[in-house]
C-alpha cells in the first residue's frame, strides 16, 4: 500500500481510549512461565520481559517481532486466556502481527535504540496501549517525553531514536501491537 503522502508523524494518539482495569486483572493473573525475557540483552537494564498474544505459527515461546513474518502471525494460547484483551485485538480493523505484553520492572531502562521498518511508510506500525503505568516511567521518543495514560492507544515512530526509563516503584505493562498499515489504520493516524 503507498503510505507516502502522508506526512511523518513521530507520535500520534489514536482516537480510542480502553479501560485498562480487565486488562491489568488479567496481566496479573497470567502464571510467571508466561513471562520470557527479552530476546536482546544488550539493549536494558533491569528487568524487561514479554508475554507473546500472537507469535510466528502462534508459538508462544516465538517472542521476536519477525517483520519477515508476514501472514505467519496466529494468536498464541495465551491468548485464550486473555477475553478482554482478545476482544480489545477484535476491535482493529488491520492485519494484526506479532502482539505482546511488555513488562518493564521497576527500576529498569531499555537503552537508546531504533527499530527497523516501523514508520507508516514501511507498510508497518507498532502501538502501545499502557495497562499498568505511572507518570515517573519516561518513554523518550525522537528526544521528546511523551507520557501515556492507562488505557490510551499511541503511534510512536519507532525507526526514530526512542528509550524508556520506569523510575516508578511499580512495573511498567503495555500492549504492544505491529499492525499492517490498510486505510482503517492510515484513516486513524491521519493529521
Amino acid at each position: 500500500m503507498d503510505v507516502t503522502p502522508y506526512p511523518p508523524l513521530r507520535h500520534h494518539r489514536l482516537p480510542f481510549t480502553f479501560d485498562a482495569e480487565p486488562l491489568a486483572t488479567e496481566v496479573a493473573q497470567l502464571p510467571a512461565t508466561a513471562w520470557l525475557p527479552h530476546y536482546n540483552p544488550s539493549a536494558y537494564e533491569g528487568g524487561w520481559s514479554v508475554a507473546p498474544l500472537r507469535a510466528i505459527e502462534g508459538l508462544a515461546t516465538h517472542i521476536y517481532p519477525d517483520p519477515q513474518g508476514g501472514e505467519r502471525f496466529r494468536d498464541t494460547p495465551l491468548l485464550s486466556h486473555c477475553p478482554a484483551t482478545a476482544a480489545l485485538l477484535a476491535q482493529f480493523a488491520c492485519p494484526l502481527r506479532a502482539v505482546r505484553l511488555m513488562r518493564l520492572a521497576a527500576g529498569a531502562i531499555i537503552k537508546p535504540h531504533r527499530d527497523l521498518a516501523l514508520a507508516i511508510a514501511d507498510g508497518e506500525v507498532r502501538l502501545h496501549i499502557p495497562i499498568v503505568t505511572h507518570p515517573a516511567v519516561e518513554f523518550v521518543v525522537a528526544g521528546q517525553r511523551v507520557p501515556m495514560a492507562a488505557g490510551e492507544c499511541w503511534f510512536h515512530d519507532f525507526t526514530e531514536e526512542h528509550s524508556v526509563a520506569n523510575r516508578s516503584p511499580q512495573d511498567r505493562i503495555h500492549l504492544v501491537m505491529d499492525c499492517a498499515v490498510n486505510p482503517w489504520l492510515l484513516a486513524h493516524l491521519g493529521p
